[in-house]
Parts: structure tokens; C-alpha cells; sequence
């Protein structure tokens, strides 16, 4: 299965976007964590099929109501099925 991490840039701390991460994953099958970095990005490991992977982007690329998403830096990396759920980390 593949697994891409993606590091989400822009006004994504401290409004509820881990929740709203944990939300997409959760309805389109997508399997990880996600976390707040030190540099106030926002970094996801994502497991799932490429295209639950693409429109699971698309949806962090809009963001909640109040976070302001900038930009997301994906690296695509070696299949690796290790998760069974989504968590916040």
C-alpha cells in the first residue's frame, strides 16, 4: 500500500487542523498519524491507495474554516502497510 508523508505549510496550528486531518482520514480510508512539528507545519504519514491518497490531499489542501493552507510538500515513499487506524499524535 502505498505511503506518502506530507508536511502542510500555512496557518495549521492551534485551529483544530490535526482534528480536521483525523476526520479525512478517517472517511477516506486513510491510515496514519498526524502531528504538529516545531516549526509550526503540520506533517502526516498516510497510508492508503493512491487514489484515496489524492483526494485525501485535495480535501488538507482546502483545510477547516479556520486554517489557511499555503502549500503541501508530498514525498511519495516505498509501500509499507503498517497502520490499521488514523491517530493524532
Amino acid at each position: 500500500m502505498p505511503r506518502w508523508e506530507i508536511t502542510v505549510y500555512g496557518r495549521v496550528q492551534g485551529v483544530g487542523f490535526r482534528y480536521f486531518v483525523k476526520h479525512c482520514a478517517e472517511r477516506m480510508g486513510v491510515y496514519g498519524f498526524v502531528r504538529n512539528l516545531s516549526n509550526g507545519t503540520v506533517y502526516v504519514h498516510a497510508e492508503a491507495e493512491d487514489s484515496a491518497l489524492e483526494s485525501f490531499c485535495q480535501l488538507l489542501q482546502q483545510g477547516n474554516s479556520y486554517s489557511r493552507v499555503e502549500k503541501l510538500s508530498i514525498d511519495k515513499l516505498d509501500s509499507i502497510l503498517k497502520y490499521h487506524d488514523f491517530e493524532i499524535r
